[in-house]
């Protein structure tokens, strides 16, 4: 039973290159069944030419062969036509799929964050941003409180500054 022991290190290491070894091996005997796959079309589908005769028997097995390589650069060209057609078909039919299914919304939960984590979510991970909102909140407190009492007897005097603004205003 092997549930309960763990595979040493030096194990795994052999094993994992035992098992490149043999993928090595397979994509070797792939590129050489693929090569002799090859040999055989050409021997099968392009017998050797018969380059016995005169030079003009030559030049006529040239012009066939460039009309033939003619007529296969046309079906290529065709077919490469067809193949992006058909993509361009599949992306719009893509689209409309996820036009037709529409977007749907997971349901959201109510999660409990802190404002250093919600303003690192914001802000990106990057920004590493510490926040204490109450010491915050108690020097607004404290400035608020300051201000105010200056401001007592100040007031009769910033009404009659804001009369004289909009007279100011209506004159001109």
């Amino acid at each position: 039973d092997f549930r309960g022991k763990k595979m040493t290190s030096s194990r795994r290491h052999h094993l994992k290159s035992l098992m490149l070894q043999i993928a090595a091996n397979w994509l070797e005997n792939e590129k050489k069944e693929i090569e002799e796959a090859k040999e055989a079309y050409m021997a099968e589908n392009c017998p050797a030419p018969d380059l016995s005769g005169d030079q003009a028997a030559l030049m006529e097995i040239c012009k066939k062969l460039h009309q033939a390589l003619d007529k296969i650069d046309e079906t290529r060209y065709d077919a490469e036509a067809k193949v992006v057609k058909t993509d361009k078909e599949i992306e719009e039919l893509k689209l409309k799929v996820v036009e037709l299914a529409g977007v749907k919304k997971p349901a959201l939960k109510k999660v409990r964050m802190s404002a250093d984590a919600m303003l690192q979510a914001l802000l990106g991970g990057k920004h590493k941003v510490t926040m204490d909102l109450r010491a915050n909140l108690k020097q607004v407190k404290k400035e608020v409180k300051e201000e105010s009492q200056e401001a007592v007897g100040d007031w009769r005097k910033n009404i009659e500054d804001k009369a004289d603004r909009k007279k100011m205003f209506e004159t001109s």
